[in-house]
């Protein structure tokens, strides 16, 4: 019998015209107070969570538990007290001054690809607590995945961006459950990142399918849950 995949689910906070950074890639949190919150109940209901390597450069998360309150909330759930962090890089070109690698509380996993140089490589086995190479030029997310759970017992796993992670993890059929924060703020910018960057699809016929499970608002914002239904993968 084939094992089960861990739950794959991702949380952003986007902009009216679907932006989630500037068109010069700086980023700037814009969410409420009630969206960051949304982010730490999330992180709390899962055993990891994965960022691509750009993402936490940009932003400086240390991908942390959201402080006591989550903290009792993961124990309670018989979660570990802090989150693994996943950070995904396919060159291994990931800053070794990034806050993430200052921060020591949970372990830190590096997943890349037969790309990475050997001073990468080298350089990132002193920073992080495993460097798993899942893939020849492009990352095996699948593979990756079912490692995670073998090796980390991870069953449910928070990607909190970037786009090109998110748009590889839809692309391959493994995201099961979108949750999106729709901010009162318009960005511009054709260049602008968005949640799903990449290569993107070409047909209709081939995109991802979801289907709306809930809706809330609060203030000037909506939160929207969508729960994925059929693969785009080709």
């Amino acid at each position: 019998m084939k094992k089960q995949l861990p739950f794959v689910l991702s949380n952003f906070a986007m902009t009216a015209d679907g932006k989630i950074a500037f068109a010069n890639g700086n980023f700037v949190p814009f969410g409420s107070k009630r969206d960051l919150r949304h982010l730490y109940e999330l992180r709390a209901t899962a055993d990891a969570v994965v960022c691509g390597a750009r993402t936490v450069e940009a932003t400086g998360t240390i991908l942390g538990n959201g402080g006591e309150k989550f903290r009792r909330l993961r124990l309670k759930r018989g979660l570990a007290e802090f989150p693994l962090r996943i950070i995904v890089s396919g060159s291994g070109s990931i800053n070794p001054t990034a806050k993430i690698f200052s921060k020591r509380f949970s372990p830190i996993v590096v997943l890349t690809t037969a790309r990475i140089s050997k001073a990468n490589l080298k350089k990132l086995r002193d920073l992080a607590d495993e460097v798993k190479i899942c893939g020849e030029a492009e990352i095996n997310l699948s593979a990756a995945l079912r490692w995670l759970r073998d090796k980390w017992k991870v069953d449910r796993l928070l990607c909190e961006g970037g786009g090109e992670l998110h748009f590889a993890l839809v692309r391959a059929g493994l995201l099961r459950e979108l949750h999106l924060t729709v901010c009162p703020r318009i960005f511009g910018g054709r260049s602008a990142p968005t949640i799903a960057d990449g290569g993107g699809f070409f047909h209709l016929a081939g995109a991802a399918r979801f289907k709306l499970k809930s809706t809330s608002r609060v203030d000037n914002e909506v939160f929207v849950v969508f729960k994925a239904t059929k693969s785009g993968a080709a």
